[in-house]
């Protein structure tokens, strides 16, 4: 059976980077929010998985409990290792109460439609889900002084001709526009709904992203 093809917003991600170079992204990440420190043996989900290249940098760190979430079958298609991946809505995750230690996104809540509402639900299904103890990983776009360099660079044609990443780059955010502006637009909202659900670990907003980790406390 063939894959299904990709949709505008896809193909451009599959252009922004190679496989190994998200690879090695994520793991700087995991390394920077302290993922060494995790245990080995944690159930660990992600959201919004994509291609599952989260996976192979938390396979390299010795992570072998892994398990994904994405809408798109499009891009779990592309995925061909170990790990369990689900086409599912990441607001109504199918895992049972406390059941997973980890859960992590890397790039998925600024697509949600409607804020605050579709983060509340997501967070809400990620405490439900994760374990007392457990974690919630989130990186995301940030407005930053950083950020919006990026994107002034990106509105001139020229340099976005000589340089396919940029133009991937502002392909996607042309193409998800709304859920894009709607996001950064809402940070105090955005941390509101993260730290009341979760006790914040790390926290960390650099270079047009938050990084973030909470901790789930029990009832």
């Amino acid at each position: 059976m063939s894959e299904p093809a990709p949709n505008a917003w896809e193909a451009a991600y599959l252009r922004f980077e190679t496989p190994e170079e998200e690879t090695r992204k994520f793991l700087r990440r995991l390394h920077r929010l302290g993922a060494e420190l995790w245990p080995r043996n944690a159930q660990v989900v992600e959201l919004f998985c994509g291609r599952g290249n989260g996976f192979n940098a938390l396979q390299h760190l010795g992570f072998t409990n892994l398990e994904g979430v994405d809408l798109s079958p499009a891009l779990i298609a592309k995925y061909s290792g170990p790990a369990k991946c689900l086409v599912a809505d990441c607001r109504q995750l199918p895992f049972p109460d406390a059941s997973r230690d980890i859960a992590i996104v890397q790039g998925g809540l600024h697509h949600l439609p409607e804020l605050p509402g579709d983060l509340e639900r997501v967070v809400g299904e990620v405490r439900r889900v994760v374990r007392p103890g457990g974690r919630f990983m989130v990186v995301e776009p940030w407005r930053t002084p950083f950020l919006r360099f990026v994107h002034w660079v990106g509105s001139f044609r020229l340099a976005r001709r000589a340089w396919d990443k940029l133009d991937a780059l502002e392909t996607m955010t042309e193409l998800e526009r709304v859920t894009y502006e709607q996001w950064l637009r809402q940070p105090e909202s955005v941390l509101r709904c993260l730290e009341s659900n979760f006790a914040t670990e790390r926290k960390c907003i650099a270079r047009g992203k938050l990084m973030w980790v909470g901790r789930r406390e029990s009832d």
